[in-house]
């Protein structure tokens, strides 16, 4: 559990899949949150976290099969403002008196509309100004009668208690999904559940950065740290703050393995050496890398020999620091949520990309980790309040394997070459064009063919690359990127006549899952 000072928000998790947006809402309301499996909560947990208020999350269970989940009995006794949503609002109405079944006809999936049926709560306010409300239903079960001291104030064709509420004991209750996108107006329902609560609206990247700092500070002592450093959003804003923390206690480890984009890797260590003085192993690693992946086609088996190989050099540069007892690494909560199984079984693997996944435990470090709290926008955030270039706040995921991924089969030094080049031109298209910000990840990747041209009126026998550009919001999703024909016709003209060994171009237009946007 956090130690944090800010005023907290409790999340009972129910095993709902988008109870990561019902934190996103509040963290976007300088809420402090924290998420926990309900298996977990007990009445002592609560009492030691101190919520100022508790959330019920969805879930795929039915409050009428026995062993259900369910939530201790005394959290209904502690005077918290309670907010349930869905099966969160079934297990309410179950605790207290009310009921709950199952049965054909009652069921609502997708779009509905709300339609108010008294008086509006504070809790409402911006509701139903234009008439009902549009809302995302998704519920097998229905209540059929309410708890005592609850009232009806909405109502949906298929969910005749859709807004619930017991307002002397500020318990509320909805059946749809404020939190999704679908509920166009659900972000105001969240901020007047923490308005009514208490919440002062204290969770700033500002205070957290000072928080951290004195955090780190005292875990840390006078010890060593090292930092394997990415250049990578989480990795660069995490060595920052950790930098600003205890100085020149911090080592940072920069493993370049060859398969990094043009200019990259003095990019980075420019702007770490340069900009913050910071202490920077820069491991030119390209040969062994390389010499290791000849040879190889099959994405999995590049993908662990990478892997492999930069925990091995990672150790060998760390073991050279003095001292050191502490590893910093960019864990953020997502991965935190994501290594708690909701089932109760072993815990999901979590960020299999981690370079330096594996050495806390081989090299008996302890692990300091700074980012452990923050959702990716909130280290976009912090990063601004730390100073960090926007381009580097800003830039677009790069896979931990490099262009290993981005050049499917056999990896060359010449493939390399030319797709750094092709890779080059087509973000700076897209930057000229003012694109950057609203793509999620854009690049090329070389194919495993050549392809016949005709360039100057001479036969040529070069490499067909792919164009491929993403929208998403949290990356769960992709999507591509409805780029214009004419912007599409710029950039292949400007890679063919630039760039050394590609006589072709094409768009990918396929939408992936995140496991494989980032090609193979």
């Amino acid at each position: 559990m956090s130690q944090t000072s800010h005023d907290r928000l409790l999340i009972i998790d129910f095993g709902s899949q988008v109870t990561q947006l019902i934190a996103r809402r509040l963290r976007e309301l300088n809420v402090y949150c924290e998420i926990h499996p309900y298996q977990k909560v007990t009445a002592d947990f609560v009492r030691e976290m101190a919520p100022k208020a508790v959330i019920f999350s969805g879930g795929p269970d039915s409050v009428t099969r026995d062993g259900s989940p369910r939530v201790p009995q005394e959290v209904f006794e502690m005077g918290l403002p309670i907010l349930g949503i869905c099966y969160g609002q079934q297990v309410m109405m179950h605790q207290l008196g009310g009921k709950v079944e199952s049965g054909h006809g009652t069921a609502e999936f997708g779009r509905a509309y709300v339609t108010p049926t008294k008086e509006q709560l504070g809790i409402l306010g911006g509701w139903f100004t234009e008439g009902d409300e549009q809302v995302w239903m998704s519920h097998g079960d229905h209540v059929s009668e309410i708890a005592p001291g609850f009232e009806v104030y909405g109502t949906s064709p298929n969910a005749p208690y859709a807004i619930t509420a017991d307002v002397a004991r500020n318990f509320y209750a909805v059946q749809f999904h404020p939190e999704v996108h679908h509920t166009p107006n659900g972000a105001k329902l969240y901020e007047n559940f923490v308005k009514l609560a208490g919440f002062s609206g204290d969770w700033t990247m500002g205070a957290y950065r000072e928080q951290m700092v004195d955090a780190i500070r005292e875990q840390v002592g006078d010890k060593q740290v090292i930092c394997g450093l990415s250049g990578g959003v989480d990795s660069s804003v995490a060595a920052v703050l950790i930098h600003e923390a205890i100085g020149d206690q911090l080592t940072c480890v920069f493993v370049d393995h060859g398969l990094l984009r043009k200019g990259e890797a003095e990019e980075v260590v420019t702007m770490f050496r340069d900009n913050y003085n910071m202490a920077l192993i820069h491991a030119d690693e390209q040969d062994l890398f390389l010499g290791e992946l000849e040879g190889q086609s099959d994405p999995e088996t590049k993908r662990k020999i990478i892997g492999k190989l930069f925990i091995d050099v990672f150790q060998k540069h760390a073991d050279s620091i003095e001292g050191a007892e502490f590893l910093a690494q960019g864990t953020l909560y997502p991965d935190v949520i994501e290594s708690v199984s909701f089932s109760g079984g072993p815990s999901v693997t979590i960020k299999s990309h981690h370079n330096v996944g594996g050495l806390p435990e081989k090299m008996g470090l302890k692990l300091v980790e700074p980012l452990r709290e923050l959702f990716k926008d909130e280290v976009r955030a912090l990063g601004r309040e730390l100073g960090l270039p926007a381009s580097f706040i800003g830039r677009h995921p790069f896979p931990g394997p490099g262009l290993a991924i981005r050049c499917p089969g056999e990896i060359t030094r010449e493939k390399l070459d030319i797709l750094r080049e092709a890779d080059a031109v087509f973000i700076d298209q897209i930057r000229k064009h003012g694109l950057y910000d609203d793509i999620w990840q854009a690049f090329v990747a070389i194919l495993p063919v050549r392809t016949v041209g005709v360039m100057g009126d001479g036969r040529t026998y070069d490499f067909a690359c792919a164009l491929r550009a993403v929208t998403s919001v949290d990356g769960m999703t992709a999507d591509y990127y409805p780029f214009s024909h004419e912007f599409l016709g710029e950039t292949a003209t400007r890679i063919i006549n630039e760039v050394k060994g590609i006589n072709r171009c094409t768009y990918d237009i396929t939408s992936k899952p995140p496991g494989t946007i980032e090609w193979e």
